[in-house]
């Protein structure tokens, strides 16, 4: 029964995005603890269609969870359509951060968080997730939505707290303005995105600034490794 009640799910889903199309795929739908909190993905390989999800959604509304499958569809094979279902997923995605657990916490970006928190936000956001990533030099910061985690490249750990903060308010924005979904596709940085990136002080010279330090933190990287 409840392999079954996997496949109907997929079936249902299938049928709700693509009425006019035969559902003739093989289909399987695991549940892992692999992933993190409400990550999903998908597969197509030699007509067999399968999918992996994060185990919270085992307890998540089914009409809730097609439109994930549907949302999964839409990337996998470039449709640029949406549904009933996909937007409730899409609704239930910018409201997860209620639910999900708050016990990662460093205190240098929590610093960062409740400076920038009430100098632009009225102290209106809610404290995400706040962690340390890699010392990456190309990706300095991230908002994962599933997880509500801001993470943020150990690069700048103890640079100027000017560009932490500065990576930081970036972060924050998307927490603050999710993202806007539009014939299957999710944009992120919107016109509303954009405009509030300017209230940040002199942002044009920090950007220069922090340019100036990443290519020498490059150069020692670098240097180290010779």
């Amino acid at each position: 029964m409840q392999f079954l009640a996997k496949m109907n799910i997929i079936e249902e889903a299938f049928k709700g995005l693509y009425p006019e199309r035969d559902f003739d795929l093989t289909c399987s739908l695991k549940y892992s603890k692999q992933f993190n909190p409400y990550n999903a993905n998908i597969k197509f390989s030699r007509g067999h269609l399968q999918l992996k999800l994060s185990k919270e959604w085992q307890k998540i509304n089914r009409e809730i969870k097609i439109g994930l499958i549907q949302s999964l569809m839409a990337k996998l094979w470039k449709t640029k359509k949406t549904t009933l279902n996909i937007d409730f997923y899409n609704n239930f995605l910018k409201k997860i951060h209620l639910i999900t657990p708050k016990d990662k916490n460093n205190p240098i970006l929590e610093e960062s968080f409740n400076r920038l928190n009430e100098k632009y936000f009225h102290g209106l956001i809610e404290r995400p997730n706040l962690i340390w990533g890699g010392e990456s030099l190309r990706k300095l910061g991230s908002y994962d939505l599933q997880s509500d985690t801001i993470s943020i490249s150990s690069v700048f750990e103890k640079s100027d707290l000017r560009f932490l903060d500065y990576v930081m308010y970036h972060e924050m924005l998307h927490k603050k303005h999710q993202f806007y979904h539009k014939k299957g596709r999710n944009y992120f940085h919107t016109r509303q995105f954009k405009e509030a990136e300017k209230a940040f002080g002199s942002s044009e010279a920090i950007e220069k600034e922090i340019n100036l330090f990443l290519r020498k933190a490059k150069r020692r990287k670098n240097w180290w490794f010779f």
